[in-house]
């Protein structure tokens, strides 16, 4: 089952991505769950999976895109977690590498990602994107997946000249972490930890790897983390990029406006998002095809 958030006909709403449309559960939950994060909340996601066989109420193509979740009470990120990615930056810390994700600076599928006017090293990072789907607290590693409601892909746009000793300034910009287009929930995913994960920028291929290839896998992250922090429903946890960041690159190769992103992993779907210059970015995304990427090769 697919959940995607959006704006239609001017109203946050949500529903049920299918082949054949959306099927908007605003108009046939929204009373009883205003959000996805509602509906895991009130641990229903049963409820909005009785639809899924109902008629499309509308297009991908007609709604606006919000972040999957776009008012987690927590994003927390994992850095450094590919091998390939400890290798380009000389990492050497055996610990999880932990920043945190504002819900400010989110944006949704097919919506500008804001190119920060104070950065000259805007950066891409494909990831997988974790949503919890029951709070927990001391975790076991042995258990810690029976708490997630799903998986989607997220873009970490990171102002490399703002990381300096800290990444929390380099990723927080309104509008640089992208999420989307969807939740897919668990069921539908089996092991997170067998999923290739890429990155094409302008349609070519920048990011190629596996999530076998975590130094920390999703269980230990949601353990690890919830040893010091309570976690919740609809919380996010971003689980690292791997190698091929633009920074590494000779020459270094960074984000720029008409720049096209997008993120791609098995079983879940493709992210695309349009870079956008600070200054210029449009108040709404137009919906029609000039927001699209072209097809990657």
């Amino acid at each position: 089952m697919k959940l995607a958030s959006y704006i239609r006909n001017k109203q946050r709403s949500y529903g049920l991505w299918t082949e054949q449309g959306i099927i908007d559960l605003g108009d046939k939950l929204g009373n009883k769950y205003d959000s996805i994060k509602a509906l895991l909340e009130q641990n229903a996601l049963s409820e909005a999976y009785g639809f899924i066989n109902a008629a499309p109420d509308t297009s991908p193509d007609d709604v606006q895109f919000l972040p999957v979740i776009d008012n987690p009470n927590k994003i927390i990120c994992a850095g450094m977690n590919y091998a390939e990615k400890r290798i380009e930056f000389n990492e050497l810390n055996p610990e999880p590498t932990l920043f945190v994700r504002f819900p400010d600076s989110q944006t949704g599928h097919r919506c500008p990602v804001i190119k920060p006017a104070g950065s000259s090293e805007f950066d891409y990072e494909g990831e997988l994107a974790v949503i919890i789907g029951r709070s927990c607290f001391h975790v076991a590693v042995s258990t810690a997946l029976d708490y997630v409601a799903g998986y989607s892909c997220y873009m970490d746009g990171s102002a490399r000249d703002w990381q300096h000793t800290w990444y929390t300034a380099g990723k927080n910009w309104p509008a640089t972490g992208a999420f989307g287009p969807y939740m897919v929930t668990v069921a539908d995913i089996g092991d997170p930890q067998s999923l290739s994960i890429k990155t094409w920028l302008n349609g070519r291929l920048m990011q190629n790897d596996n999530t076998r290839n975590m130094i920390h896998d999703v269980a230990h992250l949601i353990s690890y983390i919830s040893t010091f922090t309570p976690l919740s429903s609809g919380d996010v946890i971003i689980t690292g990029s791997p190698g091929g960041v633009g920074k590494k690159r000779i020459p270094p190769v960074y984000l720029q406006p008409g720049d096209c992103i997008e993120v791609e992993i098995e079983r879940i779907g493709r992210l695309t998002n349009m870079i956008y210059e600070e200054q210029t970015v449009p108040a709404q995304p137009e919906l029609d095809s000039s927001t699209l990427c072209p097809p990657s090769v």
